[in-house]
């Protein structure tokens, strides 16, 4: 299955083929990664300090699939009961059964990957998983493919409640196409959450046709200002960044390489929400959080700028509003307002870009 022609991503030269960036990817991936510790830099595999509903659902999945982990963030957003997701670049699954807990029976969970020797170990244990969860029927199905041409998978349009994606997308060649296959295939209020690595600069050419530093989710990182604008493209306003934090490469020869440029871990979450704007603008609402969620009993995160505590009373901007009225959230929260009158400008301004100013360490393995 070949993506759509003649859109490779930024850091890739006009000569050179998708198809060559590809072959390299499932190179690294399929036969010289074999598990976490096969990896040269810790850029693609994260050491966060997961909540402990997580730890016990992590403790659940086969061992064989928890090795095969190649992740940078923890891409699992909450309120998931009952819903469709979709995880592009699901490799070894590990995610896709995290989620399958939590979507719960009645939910939905497809992987999308191209890589044959990591979906080989995620279908291999399909059923295992469901034993273990005490499902009648497996819940979790995956679906040999491009993250560039979901089409070409049978993707239906306007289906999914979420996506996620797990330090992927740099990997790809050409990132306008997943995002815009993304937007393609969400339901409208859809949501994708999603961790990836970002530069503070765009990277050289050189560097971008390194196989290791590429394989090592480096110098296909984009620019974060690059990500912005290619997001907006593909329908995705108003960006909202969750979580961000150094990348730390630990491998002086890779380090030289790539000298002064610095990388990032990156969750943020986008919506299908076509009235969002491009800036918050007041327009008087507010919002209740219910505590509703069981695994966020207490408080509520929306993004780095946005945290609910339950029962309190707190205004938010239009976009926030839609955000939280239009998708799965809905019934967490109790709503006040509309959109009749215009205030101006909202004094609290999310942030959209990859916080640079953060001086916390995040180890990484992707």
């Amino acid at each position: 299955m070949q993506g759509p022609k003649n859109s490779c991503c930024a850091g890739v030269s006009k000569d050179e083929s998708c198809q060559e960036i590809t072959q390299s990817v499932q190179e690294y991936y399929g036969k010289t990664l074999q598990n976490t510790s096969d990896l040269k830099t810790n850029a693609c595999c994260t050491g966060d300090a997961y909540p402990d509903y997580i730890k016990k659902i992590i403790g659940n999945i086969h061992d064989e699939v928890v090795a095969r982990y190649y992740g940078c963030g923890l891409t699992i957003p909450t309120c998931l009961k009952n819903a469709k997701v979709l995880d592009l670049g699901s490799g070894a699954g590990r995610d896709c059964y995290i989620l399958s807990q939590l979507v719960g029976q009645s939910g939905e969970v497809v992987g999308i990957d191209m890589t044959p020797e990591q979906m080989a170990v995620a279908r291999k244990h399909v059923d295992y998983h469901a034993k273990q969860f005490g499902y009648t029927n497996p819940n979790t199905k995956f679906i040999d493919g491009k993250i560039e041409d979901l089409e070409a998978c049978n993707i239906a349009s306007d289906y999914y409640d979420v996506i996620v994606s797990n330090c992927v997308i740099n990997l790809s060649p050409d990132k306008q196409a997943v995002l815009k296959e993304a937007y393609r295939v969400l339901r409208p209020g859809g949501e994708m959450y999603f961790s990836d690595v970002y530069a503070d600069r765009r990277i050289p050419l050189s560097l971008s046709k390194d196989p290791v530093l590429y394989g090592e989710c480096l110098s296909g990182a984009l620019y974060h200002n690059d990500f912005l604008n290619l997001a907006s493209k593909a329908g995705f306003n108003e960006p909202r960044l969750v979580e961000s934090s150094p990348i730390t490469i630990n491998n002086q020869e890779l380090q030289d390489k790539i000298g002064a440029i610095k990388f990032y871990s990156v969750t943020y979450r986008l919506f299908k929400i076509k009235e969002l704007e491009t800036r918050c603008e007041d327009f008087g609402q507010a919002v209740r959080y219910l505590g509703s969620d069981p695994h966020s009993p207490s408080t509520f995160i929306l993004d780095e700028q946005h945290v609910f505590e339950t029962g309190k009373v707190t205004n938010v901007c239009g976009n926030t509003f839609r955000m939280l009225s239009q998708g799965r959230f809905k019934s967490h929260f109790k709503f006040s307002g509309d959109f009749s009158h215009h205030y101006g400008s909202f004094k609290n301004v999310s942030k959209t870009d990859s916080s640079q100013n953060n001086t916390s360490t995040k180890k990484s393995c992707c």
